[in-house]
């Protein structure tokens, strides 16, 4: 089992990585410093939107990320909402960018 980065440290670096490369992004909602799990909003600037939620590949253990919506950008807020409701340790990324870029796939691994 390989250990896991603290929640509050990976949105650091993955909020970083974003500012890097000139994608706003900013947390809309703090979860559990420490066990938090984060789920990625991608608006893209056009009244659509998407939302990402890490899991776990069940053929090889990877850690992924997964779409968990997609469409009008006021449904897919209503998702992130309910989320929120099941996860009160949850934490929100909203990162706005018109050509779609979210760098989630930078982060794997991390």
């Amino acid at each position: 089992m390989s250990a896991r980065l603290a929640a509050h440290v990976w949105v650091a670096a993955y909020l970083r990585r974003l500012q890097l490369e000139g994608i706003p992004a900013y947390v809309i909602r703090k979860g559990d410093a420490t066990a938090g799990a984060v789920l990625v909003k991608l608006a893209r600037m056009d009244g659509q939107a998407q939302a990402f939620t890490r899991s776990f590949d069940l053929e090889s253990g990877a850690r992924v990320w997964q779409e968990l919506c997609a469409g009008p950008e006021p449904e897919v807020d209503a998702a992130v909402t309910r989320q929120c409701g099941f996860d009160p340790d949850l934490w929100v990324i909203e990162v706005e960018d018109a050509r779609g870029r979210h760098l989630l796939d930078d982060m794997e691994g991390r």
